[in-house]
């Protein structure tokens, strides 16, 4: 069953003349940022979105995240329509049927690691004659979450009592913890050095196996190769979609590149 299908999805800017920003002209420069997208995921895949800048990676994430709607074309996200929804919609559809994984981690500093898992909890779009959460049910749901990422021992640590990488895994909680239909992760190892990456792409890489949808966009084909599939962008348009046939596995890569620190200490 398709999660994700995006069908013609185009999306324009006009930009004004410089000559005439008091009022749209005939010398209005058309951009096209995405020029006719077909794409579409199934439940428990795991997909790199790939290009080079000005591709219009950045355009398709802000569609596939319901930030921007396209200017023609349908994306349907679990079932929902989303092309046509209207702002409240729109929220329900962010806080309920995606997680949000970016770069700069973007945790409030000043709460802890179980009370920034728990914050999208407290924002939840509840269906018709859904009942609220008792305060109980989201700390359990947020100590669960950070269970599954291995930070159940430090739930109570503030952002900066925390490494890159654990403050990027309460991160990654925090976006499972409404059981979203997919991840959207943006580049989301950018910050961190070589041995958190692998950590990172090695917890993607389980989540994955254990059935979660991950959409993840990158400019490194070195971590494009630990995902089940690769689309590329080039000039708006999808220029090639291909499986992984040889996949990296993040743990394996990660015991080398400690093995071969180990050694580089000891001969130095």
């Amino acid at each position: 069953m398709s999660v994700i299908e995006l069908r013609g999805i185009k999306r324009e800017y006009r930009m004004e003349s410089k000559s005439k920003r008091s009022s749209l002209s005939e010398d209005a420069v058309i951009v096209r940022a995405l020029r006719g997208v077909d794409f579409s995921a199934e439940a428990g895949e795991f997909v790199s979105v790939m290009g080079p800048s000005g591709s219009g990676k950045s355009t398709l994430m802000n569609i596939l995240g319901c930030l921007d709607k396209p200017t023609a074309g349908t994306y349907t996200l679990d079932g929902i329509e989303t092309s046509k929804s209207d702002s409240d919609t729109f929220a329900y559809i962010r806080n309920r049927k995606i997680g949000f994984v970016f770069q700069s981690f973007n945790l409030l500093t000043r709460t802890t690691a179980l009370e920034n898992v728990e914050l999208p909890l407290f924002y939840r779009r509840r269906l018709l004659n859904e009942k609220k959460q008792t305060a109980q049910i989201r700390k359990e749901r947020a100590i669960a979450a950070l269970r599954e990422v291995g930070l159940d021992k430090r739930m109570d640590h503030f952002p900066s009592q925390l490494s890159g990488g654990q403050q990027q895994r309460v991160a990654i909680a925090r976006a499972m913890v409404n059981d979203p239909a997919f991840i959207l992760a943006d580049e989301p190892t950018g910050n961190l050095d070589t041995g958190m990456t692998l950590e990172i792409m090695g917890l993607f890489q389980e989540l994955n196996r254990q059935g979660k949808t991950i959409i993840m966009v990158t400019h490194e084909p070195e971590l494009a190769a630990y995902t089940r599939r690769i689309i590329t962008l080039r000039d708006g348009e999808l220029v090639s979609d291909k499986q992984v046939n040889k996949r990296r596995n993040a743990p394996d890569d990660l015991a080398q590149w400690k093995k071969d620190h180990v050694l580089l200490a000891e001969a130095s």
